[in-house]
């Protein structure tokens, strides 16, 4: 299990790594000004969607990240 140091680290690289400096700031600035409730948010993210389309979905996504 990771330290909440080691999570916090790996959550800002993985976030600057996609997102960028300016979008990772701006990300935490509206995670951190808004009533913010990760679980409910991701209890519905995926709402309606079948394990096997969120699958489908997930490897397409994959196929974009390794195209160069």
């Amino acid at each position: 299990m990771k330290t909440d140091t080691e999570i916090k680290v790996l959550g800002l690289e993985i976030l600057s790594r996609n997102l960028g400096l300016v979008e990772t700031e701006r990300f935490i600035a509206l995670i951190q000004r808004e009533r913010f409730d990760y679980t409910r948010w991701r209890e519905s993210l995926f709402q309606g969607l079948s394990g096997v389309e969120l699958s489908r979905l997930a490897m397409e996504h994959q196929k974009t990240l390794n195209q160069p």
